[in-house]
């Protein structure tokens, strides 16, 4: 009987064997001894089918470091790098898979589709942890810029992901402190900063008579 794992499984094994996407459902189900509408059940293209994959990832990542004991004591930049590192420690037994994907998408400005399901996911935990981060004023709730946190964070992860597919380290030993230095560096840009002291002392000054009152001008 199908489910959901046993036809992603039969994809990936398909498209790693075969380098490219079944020519149909039918075939792919006749393949895999299903019927068309048994495969409509779950996927409605081998899109869906590849989108769920990531997603997977996604998920598995999430509910692993969740489960860990120190996760409610983590601050908002250490869960952050535990869903980097858990993500692509996952990812290294889907190597395969993951290196075929990226590169049958075309790559652009925005986001492939391939990935949609899988940056709403992450969009969401971001805007948690951001969200604590704000409240226990580990990070500036900046009034232009704060809303742009998770984008930022989203351009972070593309760029590691991006960095792991091309890595020929020992154990991805490179991919590693490319977390740890490209998180790091950009949740250093959402604290509070000297520029964030100065722009808060003048908008002080300017609404207290102005600078040139202050000078005595």
């Amino acid at each position: 009987m199908a489910t959901t794992e046993s036809i992603q499984n039969a994809y990936i094994d398909f498209v790693l064997t075969e380098g490219m996407q079944p020519k149909s459902v039918y075939i792919f189900a006749k393949q895999n001894e299903m019927t068309e509408a048994e495969f409509y059940q779950f996927f409605g293209s081998f899109e869906a089918v590849e989108q769920s994959i990531w997603a997977d990832f996604a998920r598995k990542t999430l509910t692993e470091i969740r489960a860990q004991e120190v996760w409610a004591g983590y601050t908002a930049r250490e869960k952050a790098l535990s869903f980097f590192y858990g993500f692509f420690e996952l990812l290294k037994g889907s190597r395969s898979f993951a290196v075929y994907s990226i590169n049958t998408h075309p790559k652009g400005f925005t986001t492939p589709k391939v990935f949609e399901q899988l940056k709403a996911i992450y969009e969401n935990f971001a805007d948690e942890i951001l969200k604590e981060g704000i409240e226990t004023t580990e990070l500036n709730d900046r009034k232009f810029f704060g809303k742009r946190y998770k984008d930022a964070l989203w351009i972070q992860f593309i760029f590691v992901l991006n960095f792991w597919i091309n890595d020929n380290s020992t154990g991805f030993e490179k991919t590693d402190e490319a977390i740890e230095k490209g998180v790091n560096v950009t949740f250093d840009l959402f604290q509070r900063s000297p520029i964030d002291n100065l722009f808060e002392y003048g908008k002080f000054l300017v609404q207290n008579g102005g600078i040139k009152d202050k000078m005595g001008f």
